[in-house]
């Protein structure tokens, strides 16, 4: 480390920083952005090391939830803060005493996604793609959960670039002296005086070469101690802690938690800032709402353990049970992830199948992460125009065709079912069942009107000129051997997002267990639930992940950065 926060040398006659930051995620170099705008000077301290600056915001696809945007006006798409809000709290359901603050989050976050958001992001050289997805689209009723319009604005460059419009001028920061990183520095306890949290205690662990994502030692070599008059944990939710994630898993919500689940997020999200917060007095609400996803694949080349990838499909896969059962409405692809979550838990097994066939998997099948989407990640506009216009599935999708577990190619019904059969982790299915199925809803597509809800999904997706151009195929019949060959493709379910956490004031500032804010102690991220311990309530409407982090660390170092005490010196305790 360059000027301050050294654990190598006698630091008392070093200037102390003014904050602490406990996390290089997306959400901690907002904060310290914010910070040194102000002239304040930051120690950030992570325990992976610099390669996986951004955290787990690299990985994303770089969805941003705005609302009444330019990209949506010139679609024609009629958006407002009205209809959002609307949306949001249907889709919420804030139902406890404890949603005071997120509650007061959510009002703020919309009112942010109507307004700031995007300018504060563009002024910091960040754009958007020109289509404008259509996600999380409930499809159960216009008072409940759902996007009643696309929202999700996808970043050119996806979530490096995301993580880039704040890594540089955070990088600048560091090199006049105003930003120290003190990587592979583990955070194990938040030191308290008088009721304030007035510094951090760890160990320093080995140094670590791995490249981003992959797992780390966590071989201790010595303590460390530093002080400032605020601490920001922003140290990410609790996604590859599935010993956390089952004990406060919903079960009378969503069903009993699954026997397997892939990893949708690299093994430091451990979730350990939160009980570590919680002994320093910090309140923690909301541990039940879990986000997590129905579409899992297994990664065919891992990054990190159990590594698992969400299809983010369009709406015309046919959804079946691990018994060959067809679901029924609203759980279509894309739709309602709580609700068909507790669908496919509720039959007893942990996973379930996509069917479709080689013309739904070209134009609909996308996949969620940075590295799962290189034409947009490294903002390539021939290669991201041929894919629009091409007749093959892009080259990602093409590999976990080729070499995925969960993927199954056939030419005829039987070999397809075979095939699934092959994979199953427990039933076996019938193929002359599931083949009826599959007729019934194909005699739907040869006329302009259907009785199939889902059928009259696809024609309601394809009225939107973005899906229509890059999202939703013209309805057929799966089974027609123009649009073969037929693919089954096996879904386990993936950890992502914790919707619960810290709870904090709209400044960003930790609620304590007796109710008033702890002094010294601020948060922002997913350790927040992305805002207030949980602005997304039980449903996320996606593009939230992001922008949950940029508000909350926004809010958090402007705060930190008005109140900041005069500093005082360092000091190195063991």
């Amino acid at each position: 480390m360059s000027s301050f926060g050294s654990t190598d040398r006698d630091s008392g006659s070093d200037p102390s920083p003014d904050a602490i930051v406990v996390g290089a995620g997306l959400a901690g170099l907002v904060a310290a952005h914010e910070l040194t705008q102000a002239g304040k000077r930051v120690l950030i301290l992570d325990q992976e090391n610099r390669a996986n600056l951004g955290g787990q915001a690299f990985w994303s696809l770089g969805g941003l939830f705005l609302i009444d945007s330019p990209e949506q006006r010139r679609l024609g798409i009629r958006d407002s803060l009205e209809l959002a809000r609307a949306d949001w709290t249907t889709s919420a359901g804030f139902d406890r005493d404890e949603d005071h603050w997120p509650r007061q989050w959510a009002e703020a976050y919309l009112e942010f996604a109507a307004d700031e958001k995007r300018r504060y992001l563009r002024d910091l050289g960040l754009r958007l793609t020109p289509i404008v997805g259509w996600a999380e689209r409930g499809g159960s009723g216009a008072d409940e959960h759902g996007n009643s319009v696309p929202r999700f604005h996808l970043t050119w460059g996806t979530g490096p670039e995301v993580v880039r419009v704040f890594r540089e001028p955070v990088e600048a920061a560091e090199a006049k002296g105003l930003i120290d990183f003190a990587f592979r520095h583990r955070v194990d306890e938040l030191i308290t005086e008088d009721g304030a949290v007035v510094g951090v205690r760890g160990q320093v662990l080995a140094d670590s070469h791995t490249a981003r994502g992959v797992a780390s030692n966590r071989e201790e070599v010595e303590e460390f101690a530093f002080r400032a008059p605020a601490v920001i944990v922003t140290s990410g939710g609790v996604g590859h802690n599935f010993a956390l994630m089952e004990k406060y898993w919903p079960s009378e919500r969503l069903g009993a938690f699954p026997e397997r689940m892939l990893a949708g997020v690299p093994a430091h999200v451990d979730g350990r800032m939160l009980q570590i917060s919680e002994n320093a007095g910090a309140s923690l609400i909301n541990r039940d709402r879990i986000w997590a996803y129905t579409e899992g694949i297994e990664n065919w080349n891992p990054i990190w353990p159990n590594h698992g990838i969400r299809i983010i499909p369009g709406p015309s896969s046919l959804w079946f049970d691990a018994e060959g059962n067809r679901f029924p409405a609203p759980n279509y692809p894309g739709f309602d992830t709580n609700r068909t979550m507790r669908t496919i838990l509720d039959t007893g097994y942990d996973y379930s199948w996509f069917v479709l066939n080689e013309s739904i998997i070209r134009k609909e099948f996308a996949l969620s992460g940075s590295e799962q989407n290189p034409d947009l990640t490294e903002k390539d506009i021939r290669i991201t125009l041929d894919r629009v216009r091409s007749s093959d599935a892009p080259a990602p999708i093409e590999a976990f065709k080729n070499f995925g577990s969960d993927f199954v190619a056939a030419e005829t019904t039987e070999e397809l079912v075979a095939g699934m059969n092959e994979r199953s982790r427990g039933p076996v299915i019938d193929h002359d069942r599931l083949v009826e199925q599959i007729r019934q809803r194909d005699r739907q597509t040869d006329h302009a009107f259907s009785k199939d809800a889902q059928v009259q999904a696809i024609h309601n997706a394809r009225a939107y000129l973005g899906d229509k151009i890059v999202r939703a195929v013209k309805p057929h019949r799966i089974l027609d051997p123009a649009h073969g060959p037929l693919i089954a493709v096996r879904l386990s379910l993936l950890s992502r997002k914790t919707l619960g956490g810290l709870e904090t004031d709209l400044d960003g500032q930790v609620i304590g267990a007796d109710r008033a804010p702890v002094p010294g102690l601020f948060a922002a991220g997913e350790v927040t639930g992305f805002g207030g311990g949980g602005m997304h309530g039980y449903n996320a409407l996606e593009g939230t992940f992001l922008g949950g982090c940029i508000f909350s660390g926004l809010r958090a170092g402007r705060a930190v950065a008005a109140g900041t005490a005069s500093p005082a010196p360092t000091r190195k305790e063991s």
